[in-house]
């Protein structure tokens, strides 16, 4: 079956009415133009092969595989020298290794954050050297940035809340607009872009008065994590039938935990790359993330060059059906 592409027109209107959806505050104030914080461009990115700096999460999820790629790749044509470091999932490494980072004087970081909150530090303590931050999926906490002060000159990352409406209303597609839903997440809810998800998702299911939201779960965007949760969430809830999950390893992980409980239970959330969709695994949206990496690399090439760049952009999702199987590069 021919894949499908979903520009999420249809999705726009009702995301768009999502508090704080589809609008992240880059902490800019409102009278700088679109360098951000209006920090001046490091004397660093003057030179020949200039540093740009990476921060990733972790190389577990094959969503960051693909965007380490992405970095290198594009960071060599555009002439940069690219370091990427990896938290393996700590707050506290990630911030350490942003502080190591900014002693070598880079010309820009890329910052994909463990979580939200922690990382406004991360943001604060490169502005502070004058290095400007280019916020990339998981974005900074915007309270967290307030509190110290700090600004990212963009954020690139996809139309979450958009991918959530569009599941959201293939559930009902799929299931019938008053089919008795009992609902649960596979969630991390520690991450600004999956609560936009979640909530957009919930607001489009909504439409269905008999739709019960019934349990929520931190997978933390791990696959064993949300395989144990998920079956702990299916014995706690009988009723269940519906399981939104809100990542690809989640996503995994839920239609792990669902097949081996020998349940009716259908799966709908952010695709896990490589596994095809069938009678339990309905419909996912994906991302590029090898082409977010590739995207930030030009924003920073445009920014250093003198151009102005937007402050956010909103990249749209790919949406998969039964029969489909999204390609290795197509991640939740």
């Amino acid at each position: 079956m021919k894949r499908r592409v979903t520009v999420l027109a249809a999705a726009a209107a009702l995301a768009l009415g999502l508090s704080a959806c589809g609008a992240v505050d880059t902490g800019a104030s409102k009278d700088t133009k679109d360098k951000g914080s209006g920090t001046t461009i490091p004397e660093s990115c003057k030179g020949n092969n200039p540093l740009l700096g990476v921060l990733l999460p972790n190389l577990t999820n094959p969503y960051y595989v693909a965007m380490q790629k992405g970095f290198e790749s594009q960071g060599e044509k555009q002439g940069f020298k690219v370091k990427v470091s990896i938290a393996n999932d700590d707050d506290a490494n990630q911030l350490a290794q942003a502080q190591a980072l900014i002693q070598d004087k880079p010309c820009a970081i890329a910052l994909n954050p463990v979580n939200s909150e922690p990382s406004a530090a991360i943001v604060h303590a490169a502005n502070e050297a004058g290095i400007p931050v280019f916020n990339v999926n998981v974005g900074v906490s915007e309270a967290g940035m307030k509190s110290q002060g700090a600004s990212v000159v963009q954020y690139l990352g996809a139309d979450n809340a958009g991918g959530g409406v569009v599941m959201g209303e293939q559930v009902l597609k799929d299931l019938g607009k008053d089919a008795e839903l009992h609902i649960g997440f596979v969630t991390a809810p520690d991450q600004t872009i999956v609560v936009e998800r979640d909530d957009a998702f919930k607001k489009a299911v909504g439409a269905n008065s008999k739709a019960k939201f019934d349990a929520t779960v931190d997978g933390k965007v791990q696959l064993d994590t949300s395989l144990k949760v998920t079956s702990d969430m299916l014995q706690g809830n009988p009723n269940m039938n519906v399981i939104f999950a809100s990542t690809g390893p989640a996503t995994q992980g839920a239609l792990e935990a669902v097949k081996a409980s020998g349940r009716d239970v259908k799966v709908y959330g952010f695709c896990a790359p490589e596994l095809a969709l069938d009678n339990t695994y309905l419909s996912c949206v994906a991302q590029e993330p090898e082409d977010y990496g590739k995207r930030v690399v030009d924003q920073v090439k445009s920014y250093i060059g003198g151009e102005n760049v937007e402050k956010q952009i909103l990249r749209p999702l790919k949406q998969f059906t039964k029969g489909q199987t999204p390609a290795p590069g197509e991640v939740g």
